[in-house]
């Protein structure tokens, strides 16, 4: 059976009420959605919440689905949405990092260290990660969205334009403008992207 024909009976079952039905599709994409989830996140917890935020309004909406588009675009679209309304609570709230202090505040070195040894590739490999995330973090949230949703999740044009209800021109012109504003923002360490 076909991914969409398994989709649209577990769909159709679900929307009668049969809740094993909605579970199945949960597994079956709750990893997919968890990996985007941190792509955009960079944080387990909090993209584990996006993702619990995201099924839940699948579930509550999952009657107004009519299978116009894949139900795993629909769910990137439920969940690049979850990560927007975060990041709009997220600009009102400070957040301090509890890792490195103490109950006065004062600053302590991490108790567990890192010992793992790495070779020079794996640490070139990091430090260009870094880079990128650091870039991705400076754009704005639909931008690295998108860039995320094409390079890494691998989606097509056609598959973004559905996701964030789009026409495919502005997707294609969006997206070439977010890459070439993380190539500015990647120009002042081009070294870390030259191939020996």
């Amino acid at each position: 059976m076909s991914q969409a024909l398994d989709d649209a009976v577990l769909i159709r079952q679900a929307q009668g009420g049969d809740r094993a039905a909605f579970d199945n599709l949960v597994r079956k994409y709750e990893s997919r959605a968890y990996q985007y989830a941190f792509r955009l996140t960079r944080n387990s917890d909090v993209a584990s919440d996006i993702v619990a935020d995201a099924f839940v309004r699948v579930f509550s909406a999952l009657n107004n689905f009519r299978g116009q588009s894949a139900f795993g675009t629909w769910l990137y679209r439920i969940i690049t949405n979850c990560y927007l309304d975060l990041k709009k609570k997220d600009k009102s709230r400070y957040l301090v990092s509890l890792e490195g202090q103490t109950d006065s505040g004062q600053e302590v070195e991490r108790q567990i260290p890192d010992v793992r040894p790495g070779p020079d590739l794996e640490a070139e490999k990091s430090a260009r990660e870094e880079v990128v995330q650091k870039a991705l973090d400076q754009m704005p949230e639909y931008q690295r969205a998108m860039l995320v949703m094409y390079h890494v999740e691998m989606l097509s044009y056609e598959e973004i334009a559905e996701a964030l209800d789009l026409p495919i021109g502005t997707v294609k012109s969006r997206l070439n403008r977010a890459r070439l504003a993380l190539r500015e923002l990647l120009s002042s360490d081009q070294e870390l992207f030259l191939t020996s």
